[in-house]
């Protein structure tokens, strides 16, 4: 009897206490809670409309509207959009961050985390040996994770470690092959890196020092992110005639380095020569090799005017080139090689398009032709080119217009290519000017995907865009708490009107905001709030699956 009526009491005193442990969602105090909103996951699924809800840096509810669902602020989506934010492949901002922390361009188009290191790194920021400048003091990649961190930035950012930093570091500006113990060195800095979180090796092999790798030491460099499951995600030796050969080079690479590759930015000058590259890429896929790519969209592409040039003359930095351009007889060489390369489409004066310039007597020349120029200035639009860069210090940037849509759009419909905008982070300065004049893909490039070859011209699915902007990203680069909307993973969450959200940035006037993105959470926190950019500097450093504490 005593033991029934002690048992007894038991379950009383328990079902009390059930009956006061909050069960389910709706119990749950929230701290945003997103209602009546159309939920993209990121995993490719169809949408579905439901409510999203976060508890801290974390994503704590997906799923139906429940009643009673109750949050310290509750948005209301309005039949908008909610997935997870976007994940940029390919940016530059590992100093940029520093000069402009609440990252404009990118939460402004629904960016939460970046990717940086295509060509160079924030480390190794110094020859070896040398100390640290004093406005850029960190001592290995792990200490510049630490410093952006306690700077504070609105969104989080990873990076690949470089090959022409590492170069750099050991070799300077040498433009011969490394010695044995000079790739011995290069490798330790790897290891440091991938170690402090880096996630891969990244090279852009049309770019000085890194140019001067063959692929037997670039496969050699490799091998030492492969034991962190790093990959090597490159800018590739062609984007021209050679395109196909400089693929291939990227496929041996990753197969005997025994890793994962990434091509960067892929186009090129023709449906039929993209058709090729995909079923290159497919053919290494089925085989077995892990080899993906990213790509903008826009069919010109951006960067220094002297890109335009061949090795041989840009070699020893911009004052030995400048040195050159006023050589006539060097002059008269890099002419008739333009004219040979003019079939690729690549560097013709016709397609090449003067962007910025530094000198005050030059800005005339922004946004115009090569050819147009020429005719301005009476002379040969090569020799103007020349002559730009020479009173310039070589600091000239250019667009060049050589691709073709139709391969930019077959290239979009590939499962395995996500988005990378190849530009770094840009906010205005404290009068609201931009402080520089950019590529529209810089401001542009995610609404632009969504807006015109989404809703505008249905070359791919809402929901297959947002996979590639979230889940295959986070995926390719070994990040598993991010890129998805899910319970427990961070809440780097992007809300749009897919109604509205449009690029409106242009190549004449590249500098201007997307429209349609009204909320931007990163790591719980809005830093576009019913869009408007707030002063939250919420981001974290992304370290690689290789990572040691």
């Amino acid at each position: 009897m005593r033991i029934t009526r002690v048992l007894s009491a038991l379950a009383i005193a328990l079902s009390a206490a059930c009956a006061s442990v909050p069960r389910g969602p709706a119990a749950t105090r929230y701290d945003i809670l997103i209602n009546n909103a159309r939920i993209v996951d990121g995993t490719g699924n169809p949408w579905y409309r439901g409510s999203v809800a976060t508890v801290g840096a974390r994503v704590a509810y997906v799923g139906p509207s429940i009643p009673g669902l109750s949050a310290r602020r509750v948005i209301d989506a309005k039949d908008q959009v909610v997935a997870p934010g976007f994940i940029d492949m390919l940016g530059h901002s590992e100093f940029a961050i520093l000069r402009g922390p609440h990252a404009v361009s990118k939460i402004t188009q629904g960016i939460t985390s970046e990717i940086t290191g295509e060509v160079s790194s924030a480390w190794p920021n110094v020859a070896l040996g040398e100390q640290p400048n004093p406005k850029y003091p960190w001592r290995s990649l792990g200490q510049y994770f630490d410093y952006i961190e306690k700077q504070g930035i609105a969104i989080n950012l990873g990076t690949y470690v470089g090959t022409s930093s590492v170069r750099e570091a050991v070799m300077g500006q040498a433009t011969r092959h490394p010695t044995d113990a000079e790739m011995k060195q290069m490798g330790i800095l790897i290891d440091s890196a991938m170690r402090d979180g880096a996630m891969g090796l990244g090279t852009g092999l049309i770019y000085l020092p890194s140019t001067f790798f063959s692929t037997e030491e670039l496969i050699a460099l490799t091998k030492y992110v492969t034991p962190y499951k790093g990959g090597y995600a490159a800018h590739i030796r062609s984007e021209g005639t050679r395109l196909i050969e400089a693929i291939r080079e990227t496929i041996r690479i990753a197969a005997e380095a025994g890793t994962w590759a990434e091509i960067r930015h892929i186009k090129s000058r023709s449906l039929e020569q993209m058709q090729q590259a995909v079923a290159l890429i497919d053919s290494a896929r089925r085989a077995g090799i892990d080899i993906t790519a990213d790509q903008y969209p826009y069919i010109a592409s951006g960067t220094g005017l002297q890109a335009m040039l061949n090795t041989w003359v840009q070699e020893g930095g911009d004052d030995s080139l400048v040195m050159r351009l006023k050589d006539p007889a060097v002059r008269a060489r890099l002419k008739q090689e333009l004219g040979a390369d003019s079939a690729q489409g690549i560097r013709t004066a016709a397609r090449t398009m003067v962007n910025e310039v530094v000198a005050d007597s030059l800005k005339q020349y922004q946004g115009k032709f090569l050819t147009e120029i020429g005719k301005m200035r009476g002379q040969d639009a090569y020799d103007a080119a020349f002559d730009i860069l020479i009173g310039d210090s070589a600091r000239t940037s250019a667009i060049y217009f050589s691709f073709n849509e139709d391969a930019l759009r077959y290239v979009m419909r590939q499962p395995w290519v996500s988005v990378g905008q190849d530009a770094g982070a840009v906010s205005p300065d404290s009068t609201g000017k931009w402080r520089e004049r950019g590529h529209p893909r810089g401001f542009g490039t995610f609404p632009r995907i969504l807006g015109r070859y989404v809703r505008q011209d249905s070359v791919i699915t809402l929901e297959f865009a947002i996979r590639k902007m979230t889940s295959l990203a986070a995926q390719r680069v070994g990040i598993s708490d991010r890129g998805l909307l899910k319970p427990g993973m961070y809440a780097d969450i992007t809300v749009f009107d897919p109604n509205t959200i449009i690029d409106r940035a242009t190549f004449e006037n590249p500098s201007q905001l997307a429209t349609g993105v009204s909320y931007v959470l990163v790591n719980g926190v809005p830093v576009v709030d019913g869009g408007q950019v707030t002063a939250a500097l919420p981001g974290r450093s992304l370290r690689g699956p290789g990572y040691r504490h």
